[in-house]
Order: structure tokens, then C-alpha cells, then sequence
């Protein structure tokens, strides 16, 4: 199922890569990347594309994006659907494993730098999970190890030294609708971040679907909820 086509039958859909990744630009000299960055760039893309609020999906790290872009940028949100968000500082758990995380994807890029994206995947989802991947999106990826690497320098993402780290009156002024979506076969960590998110955001809704991290952007459930939060006229983003 292909992702983009999918949600341009609900509205104009803008899909994009973070900066320093395959299908995006790199920036030179680039050595690190922060959150900032990334939110800044999504927010300005948002401005020139639309003038109106988008639902905005993101996965994993890109679901860490997502919720600061809504934090920083409310204007720019209007519903978020958050696939396993690299949210690591709400557990303690998962700050320790992350931490635990980064230091063996840095050990394995300085052996060979273009490892980084599949010793994340590698490490964080299984061997099984990488080697399930089809060849062009492991070519994909390996691409992308700069750029991984860039931002574990960085600050404010989910494997930097310094992660940011949301308070609790933060993610309560969070009010956009969201859609916090779960995989059965991911880590527990995983899970527990969505539990902690959906404790602390004010209009949340939680979903289970099968199958592991790598949840699909146009999942069913997601199709529903961006159905149900925009109705017709307005534009789902994926991140």
C-alpha cells in the first residue's frame, strides 16, 4: 500500500525526509543536526505548502518531530498521529535503554560509518527486522547513516546525549485530536512511551494494529482517524 496515494484521496499530502537523509538535502558541513532543525524545517514547509493546519504523522523519531512541531508551532497542527514516538525521556526505562541504544550504534558507525542506520535497527527491532527488509530500502537506509549519526551528535532527539525533555504542562497544552498508534510485535518500551503519552496528552485516542515498529504511514486505523478529525477539504501531512 503506498502511503502517499492513499491519503491524497483525503486532500493534498505532503511527504518529506528529515534533512541529511536520502531524499532530502544535505546541508554542509554537516556534523550534527537538533530537534530545532528539524521542526523549523517541517514548520516552514508546512507555510509555503499550506496556509492551513495540517495533520501531521510521524513515526518513531519522526513522531518525536511531530509532537514538538506541535508544542512549538500549534499553528501549524491540526490533528497528530504519532506511530511509536521516540519519546524516551517519559520512562525511565526507555531513557536507560536509548542511552544504551546510542552508545552502541556510535561504537558500531566508528567501525564503519555507513553501519549507523542498521546498527539502530539492528539493535533496537532485531536482526530479523533488518534482514526482512527489502534491498532497496536497506540501500535506503545505509545512505542514511550519515545523517543518523548527525543527529545522535545533535541535541533534542531520541539518541542524542541530550533528548529533550517535554514537563507534563507541556504535553497538556498539546490539544490538538491525536492518534497514538501502537504495534503488537514492537518492544514494551515502545509501548510504555504511548501509555505515558496517553496519560498526558488531553485528546488522545489509542490504537493497537499487528506487525512491528515499522507501522504503515496509511494504516486503516490511521485513514480513519485523519477521516474523522479533517473530513474532506483539509490536507494530512505524513512526516
Amino acid at each position: 500500500m503506498d502511503a502517499a496515494g492513499e491519503l491524497a484521496k483525503l486532500g493534498s499530502c505532503i511527504i518529506y525526509e528529515r534533512r541529511g537523509f536520502p531524499r532530502s538535502s544535505v546541508p554542509g558541513p554537516f556534523e550534527r543536526t537538533d530537534l530545532t532543525d528539524h521542526v523549523e524545517d517541517a514548520a516552514a514547509l508546512l507555510a509555503a505548502q499550506t496556509s492551513s493546519p495540517a495533520a501531521v504523522i510521524g513515526r518513531s523519531t519522526g513522531g518525536l518531530v511531530a509532537l514538538a512541531l506541535a508544542h512549538r508551532h500549534p499553528e501549524r497542527v491540526r490533528a497528530l498521529v504519532l506511530l511509536e514516538p521516540a519519546v524516551f525521556t517519559l520512562d525511565p526505562r526507555a531513557t536507560v535503554w536509548a542511552e544504551q541504544l546510542r552508545r552502541k550504534v556510535l561504537r558500531a558507525a566508528s567501525e564503519n560509518p555507513a553501519s549507523a542506520a542498521e546498527a539502530v535497527i539492528r539493535e533496537a527491532l532485531g536482526n530479523s527486522t533488518w534482514e526482512a527488509l527489502p534491498a532497496d530500502l536497506r540501500e535506503l537506509f545505509t545512505a542514511a547513516s550519515p545523517a543518523v549519526v548527525a543527529e545522535i551528535k545533535g541535541k533534542g532527539l531520541d539518541l542524542s546525549a541530550e533528548p529533550v525533555e517535554f514537563s507534563a504542562v507541556e504535553l497538556t497544552g498539546i490539544d490538538q485530536p491525536t492518534s497514538i498508534v501502537s504495534s503488537e510485535e514492537s518492544p514494551d518500551i515502545l509501548r510504555r512511551i504511548n501509555d505515558h503519552l496517553a496519560v498526558l496528552l488531553p485528546h488522545t485516542q489509542q490504537v493497537l494494529v499487528s506487525g512491528g515498529h515499522l507501522i504503515h504511514p496509511a494504516h486503516p486505523a490511521v485513514l480513519n482517524f485523519v477521516k474523522q478529525v479533517l473530513g474532506s477539504p483539509a490536507a494530512p501531512n505524513a512526516d
